[in-house]
Parts: structure tokens; C-alpha cells; sequence
């Protein structure tokens, strides 16, 4: 998915200012939500998420420094990121957003060398079944959503159940590695029947040439496999808690904040 040249433009300015008025290191520039998962409309906003890193003086104040800084949305950049400590806490909680998030094909800035030893940590700590429930909560919740507008369904809420079904499927089928963020990658390792692969790609067609808010006819074929998947989050293994992990990411986060 190509940025506008402009649309970049707009990003990088709003996220140099970010540095110059909360006193911040950026460490990750990303971009989330549909852009990046593989399915925009064309009215998609642009959700631009980040990491940062305080001075280390900061992380000393008796009365803890807001661990998020967010903007509010205008033409249509939402813009908000997260303190690294919140979001190496999350981690460590098995919350799959900060690996999306680093798993982004869509970058507004070079990502700093510690992402890199972030991604590492995961990749030899995270627990699947942790992940598999995480995103069965999130299919869960949107499939409830999925018949508000009455007996057709926006195209938009079968992709907000079917990314995560599919994430699900694809830590049954190899919970070895952590699931991508992007649908077109989930699918080419789900092994899909054709027949899906093709509704799907038909339905990532017609959300490209429509608003947000349009609707589709409903695929039960495609309903049939999302819902089986959110309900098989704990077939995926566990992996056992590791108490390593907590000691490496606590080291991180030292060396990082203790950075001259």
C-alpha cells in the first residue's frame, strides 16, 4: 500500500513536532488499521501508531509521566503512539499489538536498532495460545457487531473478524512463529480453500472502491470459517511462563532509557 507523497509529508512534520513538544525519541513510526492490514476503502484514515522513549529523568518522577501521547484526528490522520515501558509491559502480557505494530509493512521512519532486539525477545518468548485469545476476544467482539445495519453486512466488519480468525488458523498451523499483521500475508499461510481465498480477495476489491460504511451481501461460507476459528483460540499450544523473558525485557528497557 503506497502513502500519498503528501499524506507522508503531512505524517513526518506532525511526527517531528511530536519530538520537539513532549520531549521524545521516536523509535517506531508505523502505520495500523486498514492501510496496513490490506484492505483500506478509499476514506480510510490514516492510523498512524508510535514508540517512544522519555530521557531517563522522566522515568524517575515520583508521579509517573503519561506512558500516551495521542493528537487529535484531522484530515484524517489519527495519530497517537505509546511510552516503550507500556508498551514492553503489554508484551509481556502476550498483547499482540506491539508485534503488529513492528510486523507493519508501512513505515514513516527508520525504526531504531532496539525494535530490532524487541522483535528477537518475542520471537523466543511469546506465548501462542496467549496471542490465539487475544485475538479470538477481538473477532468476538465484531462479530457481535456484524448485523447491526440489519441482514446485509458492511465489508468493513467481516474483515475486523476475518483478520483475526485467520490469525488464529495460522498459530494452529505453525504456533512456531508469531502470525503477520497484514491479511494478504495471514492468507498465504492459512492454506485456504480457493473458494475462500477467492471471496476474500473479491471482498478486498470491493472494499477498495467503496466508503468505509458500505455494505455486502453475506458469504456464509466465509462466516462458517470465522467463527469456527474464533472458537478454536485454545486448541493452540501455551507456552510455559518464562521468567527470562521478564529479566531480558527489563534489560532493554534500562540500556535504553540509559542511553546518552
Amino acid at each position: 500500500m503506497t502513502i500519498p507523497a503528501h499524506v507522508r509529508r503531512e505524517i513526518e512534520t506532525r511526527l517531528s513536532a511530536v519530538e520537539a513538544e513532549d520531549g521524545v525519541r521516536l523509535l517506531l513510526a508505523i502505520e495500523s488499521g486498514s492501510r496496513a492490514w490490506g484492505f483500506p476503502s478509499p476514506d480510510s484514515d490514516y492510523d498512524v501508531r508510535f514508540l517512544y522513549v522519555r530521557p531517563h529523568r522522566d522515568y524517575l518522577e515520583l508521579r509517573p509521566v503519561r506512558d500516551v501521547i495521542e493528537r487529535p484526528i484531522v484530515d484524517e490522520i489519527d495519530l497517537n503512539g505509546w511510552d516503550i515501558r507500556k508498551a514492553l509491559g503489554l508484551m509481556l502480557k502476550n498483547n499482540s499489538v506491539l508485534s503488529e505494530w513492528i510486523e507493519s509493512p508501512i513505515h514513516y521512519r527508520d525504526a531504531d536498532p532496539v525494535i530490532a532486539r524487541i522483535a528477537e525477545l518475542e520471537d523466543r518468548y511469546f506465548d501462542p495460545q496467549s496471542y490465539a485469545l487475544h485475538y479470538a476476544n477481538l473477532g468476538k467482539g465484531a462479530v457481535g457487531r456484524w448485523f447491526e445495519q440489519g441482514e446485509d453486512i458492511a465489508v468493513k466488519r467481516y474483515f475486523y473478524a476475518l483478520r483475526p480468525a485467520l490469525a488464529i488458523r495460522v498459530l494452529r498451523l505453525d504456533p512456531s512463529h508469531r502470525p503477520p499483521m497484514q491479511l494478504q500475508a495471514l492468507m498465504a499461510r492459512a492454506d485456504l480453500p480457493s473458494t475462500l481465498s477467492g471471496e476474500i480477495d473479491r471482498l478486498v476489491e470491493l472494499k477498495a472502491e467503496t466508503r468505509e460504511a458500505g455494505m455486502v451481501t453475506r458469504v456464509e461460507a466465509l462466516e462458517a470459517m470465522i467463527v469456527d476459528e474464533l472458537g478454536r483460540a485454545a486448541e493452540v499450544p501455551a507456552q510455559p511462563k518464562n521468567d527470562a523473558f521478564a529479566n531480558e525485557a527489563n534489560e532493554l528497557f534500562i540500556d535504553l532509557v540509559d542511553e546518552k
